[in-house]
């Protein structure tokens, strides 16, 4: 039988808890564990200033604190919770574990103790509008619903007001999975391209981490798949319970799929036509099969014309090809959350003309060569920024299809880059800021840099 949230805390009582991370997801981990009157350290590498009053606000409730270069030193507590984005193989965990301490996360811990249904969503792409989807779905059909892992916010501490008839969404990234041995009741994978390979070894650790998604499932569990993407088309004869497809390239004999203007949906109960595809408010292919993974995670339990109104209503999510502003008959698109080149490719497809791209940022050490033909095809001029410039450049001046257009320049100043492409546009231009890498050259996160982007297109 499942234990509670209660029965979970009971357990900790009595031991050492040490928390990594002093973040959006662990912060209220933190509070929660010291409020059922369990001793905490809690260690980030960011020092004390940079908390502001949360660092006295956590020494009140009883935490003892560890911060700067050496947060990791001495870790020798019973249970220690491993924040995402730090390997669980670094050797101060290693030693600790060596040492009898128990490591684990509040993910982990949640699904130990989590009483309802649940749907976990992960993938390069796609993630959060997708999840978005699937949670709004299921609200909108009437049932009482939780987001959280990466959206929302941390479910652990709501665990005890969950009904076993609700529905816990969790968007789920690789770096959350590594270490699960525990799978939701309804797994999607929206697709998997080579991303994070600056925290992955390797490509093959990075699908193997994304795989424990549905690898602990039960028999009776469902696991969502696309049929078009070469990885995860593999993992259908992996999958322990019913493994579903969906896809936008062929027909299937069961799955959802795209013909004649529609998603379809083909099941042991025959086949229907759930949604126009010019019923979709979002633009481009990839919110198509957004649509396709949603609509295969909750086929049974949303009727279609719930899918039908809401999908004729959904806006999409911040950061997501949004429209900021149309100037001078000029339209300017945010899609910061574009880390990744098949990100960019995704947006890139989405708009019928040729358009100015920017793009650029941290480099992942990922490849950009998939993105020169793409790149060559679908933009006009290419302005380009932050750590990969020289890299994103070379892939289209050396991809095959190259033949002295688009354009290409550099700089290295963010805003000089976002100016230098409105300098360019005339109007009926479409400016797309889409990086096709991560934030963290320039800065915290891509939320950041999308809202840096907004604000200099505001103030134009």
């Amino acid at each position: 039988m499942q234990m509670t949230l209660k029965e979970y805390l009971a357990g900790l009582k009595g031991k050492t808890v040490a928390v990594i991370g002093i973040g959006v997801s662990n912060t209220p981990l933190i509070k929660m564990l010291l409020r059922a009157g369990i001793r905490v350290t809690a260690c980030d590498k960011n020092r004390r200033e940079d908390f502001g009053g949360l660092a006295e606000e956590l020494e009140s409730l009883g935490a003892e604190l560890r911060l700067g270069p050496d947060y990791l030193k001495g870790l020798d507590q019973d249970v220690i919770f491993r924040t995402p984005g730090l390997r669980p193989d670094v050797p101060e965990l290693l030693s600790a574990q060596a040492k009898g301490s128990m490591i684990t996360s509040e993910m982990e811990a949640f699904f130990q103790v989590c009483p309802c249904h649940t749907i976990g969503v992960t993938g390069s792409d796609g993630k959060t509008t997708t999840t978005t989807i699937i949670a709004s779905l299921l609200k909108a059909a009437g049932y009482h619903t939780f987001v959280g892992g990466n959206i929302g916010r941390p479910l652990l501490a709501d665990a005890d007001g969950m009904e076993p008839d609700d529905w816990a969404v969790l968007e789920l990234s690789s770096f959350q999975l590594m270490t699960m041995d525990l799978s939701p009741e309804i797994a999607v994978v929206t697709n998997l391209a080579p991303n994070h390979l600056d925290m992955h070894t390797s490509m093959e650790e990075y699908t193997a981490a994304k795989k424990n998604i549905f690898l602990h499932q039960g028999t009776a569990d469902r696991a969502v798949f696309n049929y078009d993407n070469e990885i995860t088309r593999e993992f259908l004869e992996e999958a322990p319970g019913r493994a579903v497809s969906f896809s936008l390239k062929q027909e299937l004999s069961q799955g959802v799929y795209g013909k004649d203007g529609a998603i379809w949906v083909a099941n042991d109960r025959g086949r229907r036509s759930v949604l126009p595809l010019d019923g979709i408010l979002l633009p481009g292919e990839h919110n198509v099969e957004n649509y396709m993974a949603a609509i295969a995670a909750v086929d049974g339990m949303v009727p279609d014309e719930v899918i039908r109104k809401f999908a004729a209503e959904f806006g999409g999510v911040e950061h997501r090809i949004e429209l900021v502003r149309t100037r001078n008959g000029v339209r300017y698109y945010n899609d910061s959350i574009a880390s990744s080149p098949s990100r960019t490719i995704a947006g890139l497809r989405s708009f019928p003309d040729k358009v100015i791209l920017i793009a650029g940022g941290y480099d992942k050490h990922i490849p950009f060569d998939v993105l020169g033909p793409e790149v060559v095809a679908h933009v006009k001029h290419l302005v380009l920024t932050g750590a990969t410039a020289d890299k994103i450049s070379a892939a289209v001046r050396e991809c095959a299809e190259y033949r002295g257009e688009p354009s290409i320049s550099q700089y290295e100043d963010f805003s000089a880059a976002v100016m230098a492409a409105h300098g360019m546009a005339q109007p009926g231009d479409v400016v797309l800021f889409s990086p096709a890498c991560a934030s963290f050259d320039q800065f915290k996160n891509f939320a950041q840099r999308g809202e840096a982007f907004k604000k200099i297109i505001y103030e134009l």
